[in-house]
């Protein structure tokens, strides 16, 4: 199988990386972890694993940062690769829905700081729907359990309280907003 173009958004990557070479981390859930995921987000990528990628970069901004460290300030947070991403997957290359995806994320959200993971994930629900407009909401979920989907106001104030350092800014570039 051919290799992808790097993408520019994320570190270089062992072409040996998978989807279970995050369990490297450990418990930590701290940089090396973040950067981890970055890194398996690009060499899955790479291998022609879109929707495995997106799911590596959910991983990453799940990271248990300050926002100061030198991992998030060398590699943002990775809005601008799951934009890049999706406008660059092959057609061949399965990706899902992922408007679909993380409106499920956001409003099923658990674990640790929920709040804030659930507001990326509508953070990238936006970005998804921006890349892809014709991809439909799950309607369903929307009207059984009464959900809204957020304000782009509502996503950039919620970043900005809740999130690292400069991470609504880069948000909103991905964006393109």
């Amino acid at each position: 199988m051919e290799s992808l173009p790097r993408c520019p958004h994320l570190p270089v990557a062992d072409p040996g990386l998978s989807a279970v070479s995050i369990r490297a981390a450990g418990e930590d859930r701290g940089e090396a972890f973040y950067l981890l995921a970055l890194t398996c987000a690009q060499a899955l990528w790479q291998k022609g694993l879109p929707a495995q990628a997106i799911l590596m970069l959910n991983r990453a901004f799940s990271a248990d940062l300050r926002g100061d460290e030198a991992g998030l300030i060398n590699w943002p947070p990775p809005y601008g690769a799951l934009r890049w991403i999706l406008e660059h997957r092959r057609e061949e290359d399965f990706v899902g829905n992922p408007r679909r995806h993380f409106q499920h994320l956001a409003t099923r959200m658990s674990g640790p700081r929920p709040e804030v993971r659930s507001w990326r994930a509508w953070a990238g629900w936006a970005i998804a729907r921006a890349v892809n407009p014709k991809d439909p909401a799950d309607e369903k979920q929307i009207a059984e359990e009464g959900i809204v989907e957020p304000e782009l106001a509502s996503i950039a104030e919620s970043l900005e309280r809740l999130g690292w350092s400069g991470e609504a800014e880069v948000w909103r570039k991905a964006l393109g907003s």
